[in-house]
């Protein structure tokens, strides 16, 4: 497998859809799709209008195997990104509560 940033812009507008779709995302690549993609993690962008958007790390055998999760999972998708490497300075950082 290939690893792939997804760029989804403006996908949606409250953290409770956010949540239904990493939901259905992970059904669907668990249950349907487990040998062509797999969800590394997100990071959840606030986009200038306040909807919410996702830069989301996947491997995955291709860009094809992402349109077609995309598409059962019901996400946006605006590009994918193939990842040629991997710089690690520091670990994520853990998340800020609000």
């Amino acid at each position: 497998m290939n690893l792939y940033a997804i760029l989804r812009r403006n996908g949606w507008r409250s953290p409770e859809e956010l949540q239904e779709a990493a939901e259905r995302s992970t059904r669907v690549g668990d249950e349907d799709m487990p040998e062509e993609v797999r969800w590394i993690r997100s990071y959840v962008l606030e986009e200038s209008d306040g909807s919410l958007g996702t830069v989301c790390i996947y491997q995955a055998v291709s860009p094809e195997a992402i349109r077609k999760h995309a598409s059962r999972a019901d996400l946006p998708m605006d590009e994918i990104i193939p990842i040629a490497d991997t710089v690690l300075v520091r670990p994520d950082p853990q998340p800020v509560s609000v």
